[in-house]
């Protein structure tokens, strides 16, 4: 029953209660009635029946006939307590001030000053036509004890009408003066527990002055939403079945997020929204001007849109920020402490702004070659020493000196995979062809057809289409094999790794850049696969823009004598490094990161969270716009790691550009699409996902295959599960909007295409699902964590070479007679080119702490659903992920497959699903994270 006892009023006017475990009514909401009649409410179960002509109840007992009851009308029968359980996760690290504010906050929270929390019902309020609405109730107490420490518990509790309805969304203010990162609440009504999970960081009311660099997700204050962050129940509803009483919200949240394309964002802010990409240059800088890219000449994928003011208004050019850390992203994007910290610290860890001057300090030299394989090998025998040094807080020295508190530090690499049983695996035939097909870069290779190759380019700027790779040369190398060029054909085992149409037009500018000089050429490639199972190259073309005096075609193959041999390990090289470009900036950040951007700003503006396709691309967007807007600061931006050390240097990304714009297709990027396009497999409905491989051991097609089927298997009964209606598809304006918007806008420049697909049925929306989750996932952890096993040993697969090959009449060849070695080396990237970009490579291989994989997927999304019968296909998927890893361990000790199994050869591990935290070369994680 309601008993009424007086109280003490707040600033509010509200009843500041002696027991904090009832709602206090902030002034905005609450009636105020003369201080005689002021109660405080003790609810009891019983029904009750209200007369708001006498404001009592049947017993007697005085109740207030205030508005702030939105449900009240003037007769009703029954009221019922609901308990809100709030779970706030706490900072992982504080300052000594942020853990005084923290406490002051925990006081605030406990007399109800901290958060207020509204309940809105799934029902229709028929006098608001909009959902019923409770009190706004204030979160009050002090948190209980949890066996986790990093999360607090609050209580609030609610006095609804029986009759007020299941509870679809819940409205949330923070009151405080720091951002809130809400874990979860869970609402308990009888014997009903209602799960909203949150996972989402709500901001102070002074956030729009602070900066804000921590991570998950944050609520606004008042001042940011005066009505309060929407957070909705974890039932998963399709548009056209949202309940009445929450479809406003799901809209109004929707637009929330979209924002007007106008101003600059704000840290606080989660504004999704696109632009071009006009940040990676700075033309006030004469070594810094790069091309814009999203426009009609240099097409490209579009980013997320930071609002920076331009340069000037005659120029599109967007600054670049006063700070070395300000850039924007959606604040539920932004890295955790954790993740945030394997960028910072550790072995070199400190990528982006400390490396390359700590480093020049290391190293007397900058322009030092490596004069003999021994300086190679002491990288990962000996110590580098980063003395401190006084007054310089910006190198890599001090900086480690402060995380560490040492005034030495010692860093050494770990010896790469690629080396690590055999440090001369890499010199051999064998092993250039098995990094084609077990690699970090095996998404080029493709079947060889005919001969003689003929180049796409116009001939009147690059003269005769034809190869050099004649048909007599490749005759003459097969039989070399007992195999006659037709035999050769016709079982298939001719094959091409062909870089010379994307990388010519570019060979001239790169072999002019003056600061930090490379030399290139474009590249053919041609393979010979052998009945043992080994993959050889057969002959090499490297070609250089013709002359009228010259077509500048030149062949290599390999030979017998010293000479033919050292020039054969040069043109080798001249692969590689055409290789390790073309993978860092076309398959690995064109094809993923870039191209993913688009479908998470897409999935966030147009799906409501509680969407099931929201609900099921939700894990696969985790830490990618961080990780692109990082890369965009301080890796391929002009000046950037990528420039410094890669062959393409500052045309690095109009050669992406150019990429995109002949070769990518998003109908082509699933892997049996990808592989058939390059004909390393043929469609066969009899087999596992309707291809069969041409080269049977082909480590990175076989088991990508098994994840592939894996994550189609879940999405397709996922759709069905969802869309069981034959129209569904059609009818889902959400999902019709998001994908019009994928194509019309994050791709824009390719959106008049004739092969996108459409959707028009489960099956159309299957088929791109999965797409995004394999690129998101298996396609990035096997493009991405083989970076430093096969990268860290310069040799093996160096970035960029500083020499064209030395011919009899060049100034250079009498010194390559005399020391061929030297000639090598000195060829190779520098010694600190070299360290640099090992360092980007250890970086870029390395497995965060808090890192989440597919194969746990089955735990992530619990919490999304409530629905045992979804949850029943992510356990299903975990089994079946737990059974691929076993049959590629399997597959890692067959002899008969010899690229994956030899003395002293590293097993092709790339997509094993699990993985421990740091360099492993296996692992695969939901999302793009690095």
């Amino acid at each position: 029953m309601f008993v009424a006892s007086p109280v003490k009023t707040n600033s509010y006017g509200a009843g500041l209660e002696r027991f904090p475990a009832f709602p206090v009514l902030p002034r905005r909401r609450q009636h105020i009635v003369p201080l005689s009649r002021k109660v405080r409410a003790v609810i009891s179960r019983e029904e009750k029946t209200v007369d708001q002509d006498d404001g009592k109840n049947t017993n007697g007992s005085l109740v207030s006939n205030s508005p702030a009851f939105p449900w009240q009308r003037s007769k009703y029968t029954g009221t019922k307590t609901v308990i809100a359980v709030v779970k706030i996760r706490k900072k992982m690290r504080e300052k000594l001030t942020e853990k005084v504010e923290h406490q002051l906050e925990l006081l605030m929270k406990a007399i109800g000053q901290g958060m207020l929390i509204q309940l809105v019902s799934e029902e229709i309020d028929p006098e608001t036509g909009s959902g019923r609405k409770s009190s706004e109730t204030p979160v009050l107490g002090l948190p209980k004890a949890r066996n986790d420490s990093r999360y607090l518990e609050f209580t609030a509790n609610f006095t609804v009408p029986t009759d007020f309805g299941k509870p679809g969304a819940i409205l949330v203010t923070n009151l405080l003066s720091s951002e809130i990162c809400l874990s979860e609440i869970i609402i308990h009504d009888g014997s009903d527990t209602i799960l909203f999970p949150g996972n989402t960081w709500i901001q102070a009311r002074d956030s729009g002055h602070k900066k804000i660099r921590d991570g998950t997700a944050w609520i606004h204050s008042r001042n940011d939403n005066p009505e309060g962050r929407i957070i909705f129940a974890s039932q998963t509803w399709l548009p056209s079945e949202t309940p009445a009483g929450i479809k406003e919200l799901r809209e109004k949240d929707l637009k929330s997020v979209r924002g007007n394309g106008e101003g600059e964002r704000k840290p606080h802010e989660r504004i999704y929204d696109y632009d071009i990409y006009n940040d990676i240059g700075d033309p006030r800088k004469k070594d810094r001007v790069r091309p814009i890219l999203g426009v009609p000449e240099r097409p490209y994928p579009r980013r997320c849109r930071s609002g920076r003011p331009l340069l000037s208004t005659d120029t599109p050019f967007e600054s670049r920020g006063k700070d070395k850390d300000e850039f924007y992203v959606p604040r539920d994007e932004v890295f955790e402490d954790i993740k945030r910290d394997t960028f910072r610290a550790g072995r070199f860890k400190a990528l982006f702004h400390n490396l390359v001057p700590s480093i020049a300090a290391a190293l007397s030299n900058l322009d030092i070659p490596f004069t003999c394989f021994s300086d190679i090998d002491r990288l990962y025998k000996s110590d580098i020493v980063l003395k401190h040094t006084e007054g310089k807080d910006k190198g890599l020295g001090g900086f480690i000196d402060g995380i560490l508190n040492v005034g030495e530090t010692l860093l050494r690499y770990d010896t790469p995979a690629v080396i690590k049983w055999d440090r001369f695996a890499w010199l051999r035939d064998n092993e250039f062809g098995r990094q084609a097909l077990a690699g970090v870069n095996p998404v080029n290779i493709e079947l060889l057809k005919e001969l003689p190759i003929r180049s796409k380019l116009d001939p009147a700027i690059y003269g005769s289409p034809e190869s050099a790779l004649t048909e007599e040369l490749i005759a003459h190398e097969v039989l070399h094999y007992g195999m006659t060029l037709e035999q050769a054909f016709e079982e298939k085992r001719l094959f091409l790794l062909d870089y010379h149409d994307m990388l010519l037009p570019f060979v001239d500018k790169i072999n002019s850049i003056k600061e930090d000089p490379r030399k290139t050429y474009a590249s053919r490639t041609i393979f010979f696969y052998s009945k043992a199972g080994a993959l050889r190259p057969l002959a090499i073309e490297l070609s250089l823009p013709p002359t009228p005096e010259n077509e500048n075609k030149f062949v290599y193959a390999h030979g017998h004598d010293a000479t033919t041999h050292w020039i054969w390990k040069l043109a080798k090289a001249h692969v590689c490094s055409n290789d390790a470009g073309v993978h860092q900036l076309v398959n690995h950040w064109l094809r993923t990161h870039a191209c993913m951007e688009p479908y998470i700003i897409a999935t966030n503006r147009q799906l409501s969270s509680m969407h099931p396709v929201y609900k099921l691309l939700h894990p696969h967007m985790r830490y990618t716009l961080e990780i692109n807007a990082r890369a965009r600061k301080s890796l391929i931006n002009g000046g950037g790691i990528i420039e410094s050390c890669f062959t393409p240097g500052k045309y690095a990304m109009e050669l992406s550009s150019a990429a995109y714009k002949s070769m990518w297709r998003f109908d082509m990027e699933g892997l049996p699409a990808d592989l058939v396009r390059r004909g390393m497999a043929e469609e066969d409905s009899s087999a596992e996902c309707g291809v069969k491989l041409v080269i049977e051991d082909y480590p990175y097609a076989a088991d990508g295959l098994l994840i592939w089927k894996a994550i189609k298997n879940l999405v397709e009964s996922y759709v069905k599960h969802f869309y069981s209606d034959p129209d569904s598809i059609t009818s889902d304006f959400e999902l019709q909007a998001w994908w019009d918007e994928i194509k019309n806008k994050g791709h824009y420049d390719k959106k008049d295409e004739p092969w996108w697909p459409k959707l028009n049925t489960t099956q159309d929306l299957s088929e791109i699902l999965t797409n995004m989750i394999w690129i998101a996932s298996g396609q990035h952890a096997a493009l991405n964590f083989g970076q430093y096993p096969f990268g860290g040993y310069v040799p093996n697969r160096p970035t960029l070479l500083r020499k064209l090959i030395p011919h009899e009449n060049d100034p250079d060849y009498e010194m390559f007679m005399r020391n061929p070695q030297y000639s090598f080396l000195s060829s190779l990237p520098t010694q600190l080119q070299a360290t640099k970009v090992m360092a980007v490579q250890e970086t870029l291989s390395t497995h965060s702490p808090d890192e989440e994989y597919l194969i746990d997927l089955k735990e992530n999304q619990r919490r999304w659903f409530q629905d045992e019968e979804v949850v029943k296909y992510f356990s299903k998927f975990t089994e079946e992920l737990e059974e691929i890893e076993k049959k590629i361990n399997k597959r890692n000790k067959d002899k008969k497959l010899k690229n994956r199994t030899g003395a002293g050869m590293p097993p092709y591990e790339l997509l094993i699903p699990t993985s421990p935290h740091g360099v492993t070369g296996r692992g695969i994680p939901n999302s793009i994270s690095i």
